[in-house]
């Protein structure tokens, strides 16, 4: 049967069979994406009209599609952005892909401040300015300072904020974590930062390894170097009573929670995200303000 002759759901039953035979562990759900992509199709269309038959060109860009995800590259850097939190952002080339696990940082800055929202804040290692655009959605008062020392990671962040509408309330800074910031400036202070450890990058999913920039992944022989360099500097950069949060990784949050504690911190908790891994570790400079995350 010529391609241009297939039906939706054909199309759709051998892209999954495709993506199942490269190793591709959401096969199913990644071949919808990209069909509904290629058609212009909306969840509706597809499913309720899937005998229809794809044209010429809609064939040509769902092979196209097809074999990049074959390749591991994520459905997101092929189609170009991704939906973070209530946003829909540009996902760039050498710039992190933002994950769905982040979005526990954002729930749990806006369980933290919901007596006292922040007026500025800081997001170190910014990447794609996902956590600094969903907090700047969040709270309309407040004003952002964005740090990434990739010149790729500013321009995305960059391109977020005008795309959702937040420019005029941050800042995008070039640099490394806080060495070019002034003194006691910010009520929250978020953060994530590059945290496997050196020694495992070879062994990541290459949807990660091959798609990821190296910069955003390597946190040092333990996994750790970035969070030593941020929380160093924290109490230099926090008002009185500000909030930190950080991401961390797989078995890290007693080590991160350890590293605030010694920089003079007051623990503020671990909070799991929905895979019920610990995902966040809360601190707060001084005691002002609630200390259970």
């Amino acid at each position: 049967m010529p391609a241009a002759e297939r039906t939706r759901a054909q199309a759709l039953m051998a892209l999954t069979q495709q993506f199942d035979a490269a190793g591709v562990d959401t096969a199913a759900e990644d071949a919808r994406l990209l069909l509904r992509a290629a058609c212009g199709l909306s969840r509706l269309d597809l499913a309720t009209e899937p005998d229809a038959l794809l044209t010429g060109a809609e064939e040509d860009r769902l092979s196209s599609y097809a074999a990049q995800r074959t390749q591991h590259e994520p459905v997101s850097r092929i189609l170009g952005e991704r939906g973070f939190w209530t946003l829909d952002l540009v996902v760039a080339p050498d710039v992190l892909d933002p994950r769905a696990d982040t979005e526990t940082l954002i729930e749990t800055a806006l369980r933290l401040c919901r007596d006292t929202p922040p007026t500025t804040i800081l997001d170190l290692g910014s990447g794609s300015g996902a956590i600094v655009c969903a907090l700047l959605s969040e709270w309309p008062q407040a004003h952002g300072v964005a740090v990434d020392l990739s010149p790729h990671a500013c321009r995305a962040t960059m391109q977020n904020l005008r795309r959702c509408n937040l420019s005029d309330r941050a800042m995008v800074m070039r640099g490394r974590w806080s060495e070019a910031l002034g003194a006691g400036r910010f009520d929250l202070i978020v953060s994530n930062p590059p945290y496997i450890a050196t020694g495992d990058l070879a062994g990541l999913d290459p949807d990660v390894r091959l798609y990821d920039p190296a910069l955003a992944l390597d946190g040092g022989a333990d996994g750790l170097g970035a969070y030593r360099a941020i929380i160093g500097d924290l109490t230099r950069l926090a008002t009185p009573g500000a909030l930190a949060l950080f991401e961390v990784g797989a078995g890290q949050a007693g080590d991160v929670a350890a590293l605030l504690a010694a920089a003079g911190l007051t623990p503020a908790g671990v909070v799991r995200d929905l895979g019920g891994h610990e995902r966040v570790v809360a601190a707060r400079h001084g005691l002002a303000g609630p200390t259970g995350a």
